[in-house]
């Protein structure tokens, strides 16, 4: 799977403030994601997130309109 910055990503675990869907605010070798419910903001490794991951829910990339030629 491929992440960008601003994407939202579905999480196999619920934050405790009972949300799972999180904004990807930094890509590389570690992940931070902020929880769209509180703000909170967590660092996660590359290979812990990619295994927390459900789904994308919103892409950033999907969303931009394509201005070629």
């Amino acid at each position: 799977m491929r992440f960008s910055l601003g994407d939202v990503v579905r999480m196999k675990k619920q934050h405790p403030c009972g949300n799972d869907e999180w904004e990807i605010m930094r890509v590389g070798m570690d992940f931070r994601i902020r929880c769209l419910k509180c703000g909170r903001m967590v660092m996660l490794p590359r290979p812990k997130f990619e295994k927390s991951v459900k789904a994308i829910v919103r892409s950033i990339t999907d969303a931009e309109p394509d201005n070629k030629g």
